[in-house]
């Protein structure tokens, strides 16, 4: 866990929000998903989160279920996601959170899924449908093995489960900003100042807030308060909109991840 937080520590030494970069593994197949991973680490992302592909992605909106189905189109499997993982950790410290389902935990066992995480290089596990009041042998098998666990915090979360919440967590908390799935949004949610202060009445941990964030000035907004800013969809729709040219989503999104990476600035 010290990748990650030592990436939280750098930003905040540094007057800025860490970088939080989504984009799916495989997506749209297993090179160029490699690609455009390492592209946006050169861009300055802090932390990579990778999204394991499952044909059942509840939490996400549109543009990354549609991301899924590529990368699964393509032959992603859990073993090629860990596989992607050791290929982007060979050549960066960045840390890696793996976003994925619990079937696909739960399925190969937890010591198995954990044990092949840490050895490709994974930092923690945000497992998108495993509440904390669940997650106890999968928290132990972690912590064994030196993985961190991300647990998500809602705008709908009562105060008592926010503190449940942010005691089970190891790594950092993620406030979803709004209700529903991911997804671009024009605006950003309301209430996210007093979100974050509520959070982190409760924990010491980096407060990263994400869901429908997709621009510079977005970014910057949400800069102001939290510790970190999750971009996904706005990522992820670059590489949908160049899949005709392939080539062209490295430039791509080298240039959108360096102007969102320069709205975590703080004045």
């Amino acid at each position: 866990m010290s990748r990650l937080s030592d990436a939280f520590a750098r930003a905040k030494k540094e007057n800025r929000a860490a970088l939080v970069a989504y984009l799916c593994a495989g997506d749209p197949d297993f090179d160029t998903s490699l690609i455009a991973c390492r592209t946006l680490i050169s861009a300055g992302v802090d932390v990579l989160e990778l999204g394991a592909p499952f044909s059942d992605p509840l939490a996400d909106g549109i543009a990354n279920q549609l991301a899924a189905q590529r990368a699964l189109d393509a032959g992603m499997t859990t073993a090629r996601v860990f596989e992607l993982a050791q290929r982007i950790r060979a050549t960066t410290a960045v840390p890696l959170v793996l976003y994925t389902y619990y079937n696909l935990v739960f399925a190969p066992g937890l010591e198995a899924y954990v044990g092949a995480a840490k050895a490709a290089g994974i930092d923690a596990l945000l497992v998108l449908d495993l509440p904390p009041e669940e997650a106890g042998d999968l928290l132990t098998v972690c912590q064994s093995h030196g993985i961190g666990m991300v647990f998500i915090v809602a705008p709908t979360t009562p105060p008592a489960r926010i503190a449940k919440i942010c005691a089970a967590a190891t790594s950092f908390i993620y406030y979803v900003s709004r209700e529903g799935v991911t997804g671009v949004r024009d605006q950003l949610a309301a209430g996210i100042p007093a979100a974050v202060a509520q959070i982190k009445q409760h924990t010491k941990l980096p407060v990263a807030v994400g869901f429908g964030i997709s621009t510079r000035a977005q970014v910057a907004e949400v800069a102001a308060q939290a510790d970190g800013v999750v971009v996904g969809s706005a990522l992820v729709n670059i590489i949908k909109a160049n899949l005709a040219d392939r080539t062209q989503i490295p430039l791509q999104l080298l240039a959108r991840a360096t102007d969102l990476a320069a709205g975590t600035r703080r004045s």
